[in-house]
């Protein structure tokens, strides 16, 4: 079943629902337990589905009847990059680690010393000639290790490499190279589409009252409303942040949610683009049929989907008036 915020254990027996997938910081520590107890199962999805392609802001787009031609603010290519899968005794992991560290591996953007870590059993049968650090000749040696990942510049693999072998306790350490490749085109924040049909800004945002659930938030809107609107930026859930991108973009409009005021009135004073704000959950919401449509399409009927059509929504009381 899904949801744009986690639902309740007695929901999802209501609904048939052995799994629940939902925004995740709705998720609270008490709401999870319930689910486990009650044997359901919850995947959250957040920014993965803000940024994936088919993903909130393509269904945002749809739902106002724009044909989707780009992306408002892309995930960034990096730059050649290797990660780094190293497996090494559990009490020599933090020596290795602090190695790869200092040749360079572990940075993302600007947190450095980046890395994940598991626990697991390694295991190893020294022949002869061989000078095994742990262990004797002849007798499979079981060994607590860690998996170790790490990401490193493809340009730096040599020094990285010596600094693993040099730190490792083996004299063969384990460890695996792949070379990462870059995030598609299509994937990031926001989408920018096009009307078929250029409209004035007040139809459009009649549109928008029309395409999305009813909210006591309502629609608000930004602009002259006899402009002609043909191309529109959209990010689903709150996107103030993306103000910047949208106005260096040739849209009109910009449709979001959550716009806080100080930012709308520099936007406003600085830019012509038109911006118009709707409830975070009335944003989100045409993802949830989205999503469900992909699970339809791949599994069929062997695999029954709903959404849940509980409003979530946090108001629940409002006045409106235009100016």
């Amino acid at each position: 079943m899904f949801a744009r915020q986690p639902v309740s254990a007695g929901v999802l027996v209501g609904y048939a629902a052995d799994l629940a997938l939902a925004d995740p910081r709705r998720a609270t520590r008490g709401h999870v337990h319930r689910l486990i107890r009650s044997g359901r199962s919850l995947f959250t999805a957040h920014t993965n589905a803000d940024s994936a392609c088919p993903g909130v802001s393509d269904a945002l787009a749809g739902a106002l009847g724009l044909t989707v031609e780009g992306v408002l603010e892309p995930v960034t290519a990096a730059a050649d990059l290797d990660k780094w899968v190293i497996y090494v005794p559990r009490e020599s992991a933090a020596a290795v680690q602090a190695a790869v560290f200092e040749a360079g591996a572990g940075h993302i953007g600007d947190y450095s010393h980046c890395s994940w870590s598991v626990s697991g059993i390694g295991q190893f049968l020294p022949h002869e000639g061989a000078s095994p650090a742990v262990g004797s000749v002849g007798t499979v040696e079981r060994v607590d290790e860690d998996r170790f990942e790490v990401i490193a510049p493809a340009r730096i693999r040599g020094a990285v490499l010596a600094a693993m072998r040099a730190a490792h306790p083996y004299e063969e350490p384990a460890f695996d190279i792949f070379a990462l490749l870059p995030p598609p085109a299509d994937t990031g924040l926001g989408r920018i589409g096009t009307l078929a049909e250029p409209e004035p800004l007040r139809a459009f945002v009649f549109r928008v009252c029309a395409a999305l659930p009813q909210t006591s938030w309502g629609v608000r809107a930004a602009g002259d409303p006899d402009a002609l609107v043909s191309r529109v930026a959209v990010c689903g859930g709150a996107g103030d942040s993306l103000l910047s991108a949208a106005a260096a973009t040739d849209a009109q409009v910009y449709v979001t949610a959550d716009l806080r005021h100080h930012p709308a009135d520099e936007h406003r004073r600085a830019s012509n683009l038109a911006l118009i704000d709707v409830a975070h959950w009335a944003s989100e919401f045409p993802w949830c049929e989205q999503a469900a449509g992909v699970l339809r399409a791949r599994f069929g009927a062997s695999l029954p989907v709903r959404v849940c059509t509980i409003r979530t929504d946090p108001w629940n009381m409002g006045r409106h008036g235009d100016t």
